[in-house]
């Protein structure tokens, strides 16, 4: 199963040659309730860190567990991680916000986190400096942008924050809970909607910039908070694919250093849930 998400699709995940072998052919672990599932891209006979380990007693151990295999990838080292890069996103903020620098300054910070996480995602391995790079560069861009925001759309930035961590707890209670299933369908239709939904709003970009204004007016009034709306439900949907992702590298025992990616994903599309929130709130707020 793969992600919408640009980092798990990227060439160290799946393609030929990358990382262990990932991609050359399904074969379960056995003994897992993750066994049947020849579309993990972790599943494959050419990865060292999938074969099941056996305990003292002659039981295959779960994914995880004490005394596994070290160097694979585990919930603490996914939660660590993410611990990591979303504090540097939070310490980065809160400085463009006290030191209330200006919107072009935001701006630029916009355009260097993106060239960050374009360059992450095409790398053949993790690189934490790099991540970390991309998220303190992220913050500065929302403490800059929340700050703005706020200044006309009072309390825009904590119900924003409010609203991106309510999604989270509830993506992955009904995840955990097997209320959102994903699978090849769930995929192909987030995949779809994603697509869609950045076309057009690169459309409405461009006749901003050509005619000013709005552009075909998808981001102010009420397609402003449909469009919102949808891009809130779209970074949901991203959510749940990149936890099955992770599921699945602890499941199949992807390396360790892949919990960086993992928090990477996670990272962007949080990002993109709070600056979808921002954007709605303001609108709601101005009319």
């Amino acid at each position: 199963m793969r992600s919408s998400n640009p980092v798990f699709t990227r060439r160290g995940f799946s393609r030929d040659g990358g990382y262990a072998g990932f991609n050359a052919g399904p074969q379960p672990q056995t003994g897992t309730p993750y066994a049947g599932s020849p579309s993990n891209p972790y599943a494959q006979p050419g990865n060292p860190y999938a074969q099941p380990q056996v305990g003292p007693d002659g039981s295959v151990m779960a994914p995880g567990a004490p005394g596994t295999r070290p160097g694979v990838m585990t919930i603490d080292s996914v939660v660590s991680r993410t611990a990591l890069t979303l504090g540097s996103v939070v310490v980065a903020a809160a400085f463009a916000w006290i030191m209330d620098l200006p919107i072009g300054v935001g701006i630029l910070f916009a355009l260097v986190g993106m060239g960050l996480g374009l360059w992450q995602s095409f790398k053949r391995e993790a690189s934490p400096a790099l991540i970390l790079s991309y998220a303190v560069a992220e913050g500065l861009f929302l403490g800059v942008i929340s700050n703005y925001i706020n200044q006309w759309a009072p309390g825009a930035a904590m119900q924003a924050v409010l609203g991106t961590m309510a999604v989270f707890a509830g993506v992955l209670f009904m995840y955990k809970q097997r209320i959102i299933k994903v699978n090849a369908r769930f995929t192909k239709f987030v995949m779809a909607a994603a697509i869609g939904f950045t076309l057009l709003m690169a459309v409405n970009l461009i006749v901003a910039l050509i005619g000013g204004g709005d552009g075909l007016g998808l981001r102010s009034g009420g397609l402003g908070i449909l469009f919102g709306v949808v891009g809130i439900v779209l970074g949901a949907c991203f959510l749940a694919l990149d936890f099955k992702m992770v599921e699945d590298g602890i499941a199949y025992g992807a390396p360790e250093k892949e919990s960086w990616l993992a928090a990477f994903g996670l990272t962007m599309t949080l990002v993109w849930i709070y600056l979808e929130f921002l954007r709605l709130i303001a609108i709601l707020q101005g009319d």
